[in-house]
């Protein structure tokens, strides 16, 4: 029997589904608040501003590996689901190097027995993320070079499958180079993990741990430098053009596959120096650590919109802090916190598909 709706009728009764179930867990949303703050409060400030502390730092990271997912899908259109592969590469660069400078004897009158890792912290955490994020950079060229440029006129679920490919071979060749164990990232002594500055709140102390604030700091110098470069630069006027479209951009004089290349460079850095934050900060590096937070950082950038740069800022960040306050407020586990990530995701593309701040796609970039 055919249908007799019209395509009106159906979006409009698609509309109040939407509506309805947004009420419904709204106010689920409201009643839970209420019950954990006012009716029967399960935590104490303090308790909850351990979460807040610890979901900036966590979005901070995710926030950072979301613009590199933004950059390449804003360029060619796709999801590049090796990112957080390449973010894992990353923070095994820092983990050898601050293996390399702990091995460096500089010993001192007071200190017979220092090593070049605590004698010069600074430059060894510097060294670190320049190396870190150098040697991801390189991934990422090669990756596109290899992986994705001879498919760039196939249809748009071979790179896909392409990606995917390239993700568990980039898994196990790290297990086959690095081994299967998980690796503790030996800090500097300054930067021990669980040391910080005292707050007292609630008449409890909340510690603002140094590695957290170093991963903030980073993350926010990393994103403005960004997006100086896409909105300020020559290079971020091409990137832009390209995005737009690229046979314009080609008729223009712009190198397309040039910038294609650039791109997945600075898009390789990024996850290269969110992979040394994430080792510095929670201290384990393994062939399979990119995987979850690279799934994290793309729900992250659909939820603030894919394709915009300052969308996946928020989106990040948001991500962390629902991650973390999360299921203290809905009254889960938190060993589910990957579940309330994920169903994110799944009401966002349910209710806006276009994200935060993201962009209502044209034909042609469809």
């Amino acid at each position: 029997m055919p249908n007799t709706k019209s395509p009106a009728r159906r979006v409009s009764t698609y509309r109040i589904v939407q509506l309805v179930l947004g009420v419904l867990f709204a106010g689920y949303l409201l009643w839970r608040i209420y019950v954990v703050f006012i009716g029967h409060p399960t935590y104490g400030p303090d308790t909850w501003a351990r979460f807040l502390i610890s979901g900036i730092v966590l979005g901070s990271v995710y926030a950072v590996i979301a613009i590199g997912y933004t950059l390449v899908y804003g360029i060619l259109r796709m999801i590049n689901f090796a990112h957080g592969d390449i973010m894992m590469i990353g923070a095994f660069g820092g983990y050898f190097v601050f293996e390399a400078f702990k091995a460096i004897p500089a010993p001192t009158k007071a200190n017979p027995n220092l090593n070049f890792l605590n004698a010069q912290p600074i430059i060894s955490v510097a060294v670190a993320f320049l190396v870190g994020g150098a040697i991801a950079a390189l991934s990422g060229y090669f990756l596109e070079k290899i992986a994705y440029r001879p498919l760039r006129t196939a249809p748009r679920l071979v790179p896909l499958i392409s990606a995917i490919g390239a993700s568990i071979f980039l898994e196990n060749a790290a297990q086959l180079m690095f081994g299967s164990q998980r690796r503790d990232f030996s800090n500097p002594t300054m930067l021990t993990r669980g040391n910080g500055w005292n707050l007292h709140i609630g008449g409890s102390t909340v510690i603002l741990t140094y590695t957290g604030v170093l991963t903030v700091v980073l993350s926010i110098i990393l994103m403005v430098g960004l997006y100086w470069l896409v909105m300020r630069t020559r290079l971020g006027r091409a990137m832009r053009a390209v995005a737009e479209n690229k046979q314009t951009a080609a008729l223009m004089g712009i190198d397309v596959d040039g910038v294609i290349s650039r791109t997945f460079i600075i898009s390789g850095a990024l996850a290269g120096f969110a992979g040394v934050m994430w080792g510095v900060h929670l201290g384990l590096v393994y062939f399979y650590v990119g995987f979850l937070p690279g799934l994290k950082a793309f729900t992250a950038a659909v939820l603030g919109g894919i394709g915009s740069v300052p969308g996946a800022m928020l989106g990040g960040l948001f991500l962390g802090l629902v991650e973390s306050v999360g299921p203290g407020i809905l009254g889960m586990s938190f060993q589910l916190a990957d579940v309330i990530a994920f169903g994110i995701l799944v009401l966002v593309l349910i209710f806006r598909p276009t994200g935060i701040v993201g962009e209502v796609l044209t034909e042609e970039k469809v």
